[in-house]
């Protein structure tokens, strides 16, 4: 049995093309529908569209690299994935920014993950993770804050996001001054 190049034959052995072979039919006859619910279908084939289904009502807006978005308001967006540069006010669920990403603006997020940069006022009602390569800068308030190590904090650091833990009585803390 020789291999044969997987360019020329799409990866297949040249014992299941050659007449007679118990596999040659099935080989002309090209790959088997897929049909959800089937034993004969690869898991993640089926599981897939059902994944996909339980996300068709997120909004998702992602700015790619090289992208440029500025002077706008972002509203009703569930995610933001910002790989390129974005000047905004935003209020979401979920922002994302890549390692080579860049926020500029205002924004009020339950969970803020940054690998990049965000310049500006970044309100976090409940995580904010700085990983290793993220720089966030401003005016920032949090409900949990993770910050791996390289990661950089500075501005106006304030613990509580708007209005979250106002109802928590607590003495006065002066605000932490990073620089």
């Amino acid at each position: 049995m020789a291999l044969q190049s997987p360019f020329f034959n799409n990866g297949r052995r040249d014992d299941t093309t050659k007449p007679g072979t118990p596999n040659a039919a099935a080989v002309a006859a090209g790959p088997a529908p897929v049909v959800a619910g089937t034993t004969a279908a690869p898991a993640a084939t089926v599981a897939a569209p059902a994944a996909a289904a339980g996300q068709e009502n997120q909004a998702r807006l992602t700015v790619g690299p090289n992208i440029k978005l500025r002077g706008v308001e972002i509203t009703d967006c569930d995610t933001l994935v910002v790989e390129g540069s974005v000047e905004a006010t935003m209020d979401s669920r979920l922002i994302q920014i890549a390692e080579r990403g860049s926020f500029k603006g205002s924004a009020e997020i339950d969970v803020a993950e940054i690998r990049g940069a965000f310049d500006g006022n970044l309100t976090v009602r409940e995580k904010l993770v700085i990983y290793a390569t993220g720089k966030v800068t401003g005016r920032i308030r949090y409900g949990k804050v993770v910050i791996e190590e390289g990661g950089q904090l500075s501005g106006e650091i304030e613990f509580g996001a708007a209005g979250a833990t106002a109802a928590v009585s607590r003495p006065a803390v002066p605000k932490l001054q990073v620089a």
